[in-house]
């Protein structure tokens, strides 16, 4: 962490709890000049049942501005073209926005010092990544900054997975907890889910498979493959099935 920053405070917000967070971000805008982002995870409302409860950007942005009537607030998504999305990030840099309501094209590659309150909704359908990509956009400065998580369909898991973020800023710390509890895919395949194909090594057993590495690295260096007939079958053998052809 860069000097002078600080860790940025995390919290899982119950449901009964929403209108308190926002009273409490009227406040912080008021008494400390914060701005805010307010992620959501989709465009536009969905017909998908499993979808429903999920809030959209364009219409949660309506329902904002009847929250926070003495604010103003900004809305960007992935379908507003180029040199707009640049002007709204202006603005939002120049203050002339209080509150950013935006999709997760915030993501990455945006640094707003006086941005201090991350606020994510739906927050279970978001990998431990992005929601750390996304918390990375505050505590930009000296400044406290703050993330709270907020969601409509909390189970046992999602809470579980949620409250380890909370109490967890460090990215490697988040990859390994998601790679434990949700599954690396298959590597070397197209498939982005499934079991892993590894025999001997578990993902996160991270210090194994450097000096896993090391050891390869000094066998190429001093053999042939070719001395090894039977590793040589089996290295094509594995490569012909498993390596994605794109």
């Amino acid at each position: 962490m860069p000097k002078g920053r600080q860790i940025i405070k995390t919290f899982l917000v119950p449901k009964e709890k929403r209108s308190n967070g926002y009273q409490w971000i009227k406040k912080q805008i008021k008494e400390n000049n914060a701005q805010a982002f307010i992620v959501c995870p989709l465009i536009e409302e969905s017909e998908s049942e499993t979808l429903k409860s999920v809030k959209a950007v364009k219409i949660e942005f309506e329902n904002l501005k009847k929250i926070f009537t003495e604010f103003k607030l900004g809305l960007l998504h992935g379908k507003i073209k180029g040199f707009e999305k640049q002007r709204i990030m202006s603005d939002f840099k120049d203050k002339k926005i209080d509150i950013l309501v935006s999709t997760p094209v915030v993501e990455v590659g945006i640094d707003i010092p006086d941005a201090t309150i991350m606020i994510v909704e739906g927050a279970e359908r978001f990998g431990l990544a992005s929601l750390h990509q996304l918390r990375g956009r505050v505590g930009r400065s000296y400044k406290q900054s703050y993330c709270l998580l907020y969601s409509e369909n909390l189970t046992e898991k999602t809470t579980k997975r949620l409250n380890y973020f909370c109490k967890n800023n460090l990215g490697v710390k988040l990859a390994e907890f998601d790679l434990l509890n949700r599954g690396a895919g298959n590597i070397f395949g197209t498939e982005q889910h499934g079991f892993v194909n590894l025999k001997i090594a578990n993902l996160a057993d991270f210090e194994l498979i450097s000096k896993t590495k090391k050891a390869v690295e000094y066998f190429v260096g001093k053999y042939e493959i070719g001395d090894w007939e039977g590793l040589e079958k089996a290295v094509q053998k594995y490569k012909g099935e498993r390596i994605s052809r794109d």
